[in-house]
């Protein structure tokens, strides 16, 4: 997310998703500089006019947009807030967007915040006094919230109530406000690290997943209209291709191609134009970057195909285990290139085939004729 903490901490619509269906990342990973990073960056602001406004506008995700359809359409029968909702998956893929179509099908006010941004109980009481009847609080990365703020959240969230002491020491009063009632949306890249009771508190919770070609190409060919971007068919698809089943990456890329095409060619996006100006970037065809291939090729190369500990692949290429585990791994698993086992990481035959190595069915650490 953009905005600075007191503009989240006055509960004010700070919008920055990266949008055709991106989603807002605060955390500083380490992987932010990479092109095909599925985590917001401050540069990519013009993304916002792309963000779609209503559930007809949204591509993909098909069965958590009729289900959330579902559940709109009932509580506006009701003429109630909507049950509070958690999105959870990696990021990119579009959690911020159906916080801000949520409201927007509401007719509410959306008040943006995240996780590390409410460091006190007390900043959470300040958004929680500014809400009125319907409006939204979405929390981002809302997995990140201290143990002492999440006890001020149970009780809104249930009860629609803040409870507060008054002074201190034997003195001190406990004093019950009521709330308005409203919604909270709640999104996180890491479910797991999300505490029972807060995941509990949510009436739904829906998993996003990375997006299909059909899904992307039309991602980018609406973006293309929007941003008045020349583009031909061809063009859609190769940046679709190599965008790793993320929004924000292929608008990220498809900008990318903008300028290449611009500067280079005739200012239209072909499918020879996208795969060049995307190749110069060190993206591959299936949308796998210089250190996606490092990973592989450090696990075929120099141990034998595996498996091979997380850690030893850490030290060889120079980067964090953890950074490893969570930025790298989902992609490379996803495309069937990677085998977690209890002995370590495998490289499958796909991953030889896609780096040029012949594969001789190594990966039980025998001994590979290749080497």
């Amino acid at each position: 997310m953009s905005g600075d903490d007191d503009d989240r901490n006055r509960g004010e619509d700070a919008p920055d998703d990266d949008n055709g269906s991106g989603d807002s990342e605060t955390m500083d990973n380490e992987d932010d500089d990479r092109l095909v990073s599925g985590n917001n960056r401050k540069d990519e602001r013009e993304n916002i006019a792309l963000r779609p406004k209503m559930l007809r506008e949204l591509i993909g995700q098909d069965s958590v947009r009729e289900q959330l359809k579902i559940i709109i359409e009932a509580a506006m029968g009701r003429k109630e807030p909507v049950d509070h909702l958690l999105f959870y998956g990696p990021p990119g893929l579009g959690k911020t967007s159906l916080a801000h179509v949520i409201a927007n099908e509401m007719s509410a006010k959306i008040h943006i915040t995240a996780g590390p941004s409410i460091e006190r109980s007390g900043d959470l009481a300040a958004i929680l006094t500014h809400m009125k009847a319907g409006d939204v609080l979405f929390i981002d990365e809302i997995h990140r919230l201290g143990r002492a703020v999440e006890e001020v959240l149970y009780p809104a969230m249930e009860d629609f109530a803040l409870d507060i002491v008054i002074g201190k020491g034997p003195a001190a009063k406990n004093m019950r406000l009521n709330l308005p009632r409203f919604t909270v949306v709640g999104a996180t890249t890491q479910l797991a690290l999300l505490a029972g009771p807060l995941r509990d508190r949510f009436g739904a919770r829906f998993r996003l997943d990375y997006y299909d070609q059909d899904a992307m190409e039309q991602i980018i060919a609406r973006a293309a209209r929007m941003l008045k971007i020349d583009i031909t068919a061809e063009g859609m698809s190769e940046i679709a291709r190599r965008s790793r089943g993320t929004p924000r990456v292929g608008l990220r890329l498809l900008r990318r191609a903008r300028d290449y095409a611009q500067t280079r060619a005739e200012g239209v996006i072909t499918g020879e134009i996208a795969g060049k100006s995307l190749e110069l970037q060190g993206i591959d065809y299936l949308g796998l970057d210089d250190i996606d291939r490092r990973v592989l090729k450090t696990i075929i190369i120099n141990y034998e195909g595996g498996p091979v500990g997380l850690p030893t692949i850490a030290a060889s290429i120079s980067e964090d285990s953890s950074t490893i585990e969570d930025v790298y791994e989902p992609y490379l698993m996803q495309l069937g290139f990677l085998k977690r086992t209890p002995r370590g990481r495998v490289a499958t035959a796909r991953a030889y085939d896609h780096m040029g190595y012949p594969f001789h069915g190594n990966n039980n650490g025998s001994q590979n004729p290749l080497f």
